[in-house]
């Protein structure tokens, strides 16, 4: 299993990243990305922590650790600059916060996160198809989320990333250790979003991908 987005106490989780990461491992998790909330205040201090803690972790354990940031509820025009500078701290993933049909993100964020160098738009609602076009023009994926709320939006994802074949990607988006994966969670998801068994192996392998690109 891998899981290429989540939080700790670093935002708005519970448990430190290092419990996190070990509860991940004990469940049967192969990689996993620490992705917290980030905006232009607290991104540096926040990889700096993740990346030590990343650095120690890859040198000691099974589980591959890819520290990373999840920009959240920035302004669209800033989203660019912000992503250029998490790579130039180190971050193997960057995730943005997409618009979520229970937050109020605002509008135009998908589209300056799929202008940007980023790896995963997350939860991205009720994106737009020229949206998807970017996104597969790009080879951005776009997340299926395992979290309540956020996944209310996933059956439309689905439809609209079979028709311009854009890569998608599982993550629970979990801020405590029971919100991590089981296989039959990530099968739920998957097929729940209305995905065929033959779609969900590959989406699956997307994060194998992803994981190999940026580890």
């Amino acid at each position: 299993m891998i899981d290429l987005h989540t939080h700790t106490i670093l935002s708005d989780g519970t448990v430190l990243p290092s419990e996190l990461v070990r509860r991940a491992e004990i469940s049967g998790y192969e990689a996993i990305a620490l992705t917290d909330h980030v905006d232009s205040g607290n991104m540096e201090p926040v990889l700096k922590q993740v990346i030590k803690v990343a650095q120690d972790l890859n040198r000691q354990e099974k589980i591959k650790v890819l520290p990373g940031v999840e920009i959240t509820h920035m302004p669209p025009s800033l989203i660019p600059d912000m992503a250029k500078e998490a790579r130039k701290l180190g971050a193997k993933m960057v995730v943005v916060h997409g618009e979520s049909p229970v937050e109020p993100v605002a509008p135009g964020t998908n589209l300056a996160a799929l202008q940007s160098d980023i790896d995963i738009l997350a939860h991205p609602g009720m994106i737009k198809e020229k949206e998807m076009r970017r996104a597969k023009e790009r080879g951005i994926y776009l997340e299926l989320t395992a979290r309540r709320g956020h996944c209310l939006t996933n059956g439309h994802l689905v439809v609209l990333a079979r028709k311009y074949q854009v890569g998608l990607v599982i993550n629970t988006d979990a801020h405590r250790p029971r919100e991590l994966f089981s296989e039959d969670l990530i099968k739920k998801v998957g097929l729940g979003a209305g995905l065929t068994e033959e779609e969900l192996k590959q989406v699956l392998q997307n994060s194998v991908e992803l994981v190999k690109k940026r580890f």
